[in-house]
């Protein structure tokens, strides 16, 4: 074993690498270039990578983790049966586990290998030196600094096509309502963007606040950015939600309350920013330092993007909210999880049946830059009924264009999604029209009424 390996990183370091060579490819290219195996304090981790090692060299292709099942039984034989047993004992438990700290891990490695590689390569330059091979030795550095960068030409059509059947590369996390998870295949999955279009007072923070505590039940890593809100009146959210406990009544039922988010799998930190003095980057430094304390989020929570500050003034408002968008949807992208923010609707959502793309507030591009848009309308009769209706206005992975009318209570953050009864837009904007010339017909009679008995 070489004395400069792993082995100061710690046995749980070096597991979450191995399983990252495996499940991540672009990861694996770049390790593949620089690791020696002898790195790896444990035998079994360095026997399990030398098998994913030997079936890229003989297949030209990066194994998948069910190939892995069949490959691992065939290359064990010749180690020692002790080796055999850890071998298939880890790659057992890695099927099962989470990597929480993924992106530290990836980045620690690579720098490490790289230097080691720069290390040597400056070694035989001294050798090198003697001769005065100089064109020599700045090929040796130069090649060495070229070791572990981003090689990946992208998905590759036929050879990664076992790519595209893996369920884990998406890594959904869940709305919690059966009829939307049901189009979006399980929710938002890595590198997606969701919208919420609701005007002011219809449940846009509610909304964000159900699909961050179901992400938390679901023991997801849940990263929710307040931007109007204080945290710690979110946290009352969130405790509402989750133990369905009216907001009013959070105080008498702490002891219950806190005995149940114990049982939590998954963690929530709550950051405040006040209005308008925090952009994406802000966002983005914060989320760099979770990430080194170990929190690495599953589902980042914006409420909302319109109160963001653009990191450049541009010379109209709407490009500075769609420039916002995209590089909410880029951090999605560049931290492998999902991105739920909201927008508010202009005058015309105000007391809308149907609240559409059209109502979306000042930049009706930043729809385009989304993949998953749903609007939330709540008249004013709709509100004192616990009613309203969701629209689902975009969807880059099924169907759209579809109503779903939900049942919301303000009381305990609630908001359930029943199922849709087949309305298109046009027949309920046409039954509201109907119920509206009735009111106007009574109101009407009324007066008349009145008028004659004066």
């Amino acid at each position: 074993m070489s004395k400069e390996g792993f082995s100061q990183y710690g046995k749980d370091f070096q597991e979450s690498l191995c399983h990252l060579m495996l499940i991540d490819r672009p990861f694996a290219d770049q390790m593949y270039e620089v690791i020696d195996i002898n790195f790896l304090e444990l035998k079994y981790l360095q026997v399990f990578v030398r098998i994913i090692q030997n079936y890229r060299e003989k297949y030209g292709i990066h194994p998948s983790e069910d190939i892995m099942k069949s490959v691992i039984r065939s290359e064990l034989a010749g180690e020692l049966e002790s080796v055999q047993q850890q071998t298939r004992n880890y790659f057992a438990r890695i099927y099962r586990d989470d990597i929480r700290d993924a992106e530290y891990i990836k980045s620690t490695a690579l720098d490490f290998c790289r230097k080691q590689k720069l290390k040597g390569a400056m070694l035989k330059s001294v050798k090198l030196l003697e001769n005065l091979s100089f064109d020599e030795i700045s090929k040796e550095i130069n090649d060495a600094l070229k070791l572990g960068s981003d090689s990946n030409c992208g998905h590759d059509y036929i050879k990664d096509f076992e790519q595209r059947f893996i369920f884990k590369a998406r890594n959904p996390v869940r709305t919690g309502w059966d009829e939307i998870d049901s189009i979006t295949h399980q929710g938002l999955g890595n590198g997606e963007l969701g919208v919420v279009i609701a005007p002011t007072g219809a449940g846009k923070s509610m909304a964000l606040v159900h699909l961050g505590a179901q992400a938390l039940m679901d023991g997801k890593n849940v990263l929710y950015y307040t931007l109007e809100l204080s945290d710690t009146v979110v946290g009352s959210r969130f405790d509402s939600c989750i133990t369905n406990v009216p907001l009013n009544d959070l105080r008498s039922f702490k002891e219950e309350i806190y005995e149940k988010i114990q049982d939590l799998e998954g963690s929530l930190v709550v950051k405040e920013y006040p209005t308008k003095s925090s952009s994406v980057a802000t966002l983005k430094s914060h989320l760099e330092k979770v990430i080194t304390r170990g929190f690495k989020p599953d589902v980042i929570l914006v409420d909302y993007a319109d109160l963001l500050r653009p990191i450049s003034t541009l010379r109209e408002k709407r490009h500075e909210l769609e420039t916002i968008y995209e590089q909410l949807r880029g951090l999605a992208q560049e931290y492998k999880c999902c991105v739920w923010t909201a927008s508010q609707t202009n005058r015309s959502g105000l007391n809308a049946e149907v609240i559409t793309m059209e109502s979306i507030s000042e930049a009706f591009n930043k729809c385009f830059v989304a993949d998953f848009i749903f609007s939330i309308s709540r008249t004013a009769e709709d509100k004192l009924n616990n009613q309203g209706r969701v629209f689902i206005a975009k969807n880059r992975n099924g169907v759209d264009g579809v109503i779903y009318p939900i049942y919301m209570n303000t009381s305990n953050i609630t908001i359930k999604v029943l199922p849709s009864t087949g309305e298109t837009i046009g027949e309920v904007q046409k039954e509201a029209k109907k119920r509206q010339e009735v009111k106007l017909k009574e109101k009407y009679a009324q007066f008349k009424k009145k008028k004659g008995k004066n």
